[in-house]
């Protein structure tokens, strides 16, 4: 299912990339940086703390097209190579803002991989929710084409 759901959203994918490539794409700092934000948004590797392993923190800067950015953090929750990896995130650091969990699963399907995200949506109104659902899809449209390069 790809959609709006009560907690937050959900998005079913599936790519010829293999399993492992998906998972690398979703992890590797250097991807991130260019999946993060879509093709359209620069996250600076100098701006950019991310080595996923489970327990660190993260943190990153989204420069966005007109040149405003937005700082994000989080944590890494489970990173488990190459089916699940799940982690916080907010777009407030330091300001006592909740911080969301995203989770990613990866499995072997068809020949290549299939990718199913969900992320919880704590008091977004429906518009936020379509909003934030819009927003990973393009997201996940980079990191797939990503690991179809790994592959």
């Amino acid at each position: 299912m790809t959609g709006v759901t009560h907690s937050g959203i959900e998005i079913d994918r599936t790519t010829e990339a293999s399993p492992e490539a998906v998972f690398a794409a979703l992890t590797d700092a250097s991807s991130f940086a260019s999946w993060f934000g879509g093709s359209e948004v620069d996250v600076p590797e100098d701006r950019l703390e991310f080595n996923a392993i489970a327990g660190n923190t993260w943190r990153a800067t989204m420069v966005l097209p007109d040149g405003n950015t937005i700082d994000w953090s989080g944590r890494f929750v489970r990173v488990d190579a190459p089916t699940h990896f799940e982690l916080t995130l907010t777009d407030m650091p330091g300001a006592d803002a909740p911080e969301v969990l995203v989770t990613f699963a990866v499995y072997a399907a068809d020949g290549g991989a299939a990718l199913h995200m969900t992320q919880n949506t704590p008091d977004f109104p429906h518009e936020q929710k379509a909003a934030t659902l819009d927003g990973w899809q393009v997201f996940l449209d980079e990191a797939l084409r990503i690991a179809g390069a790994r592959s």
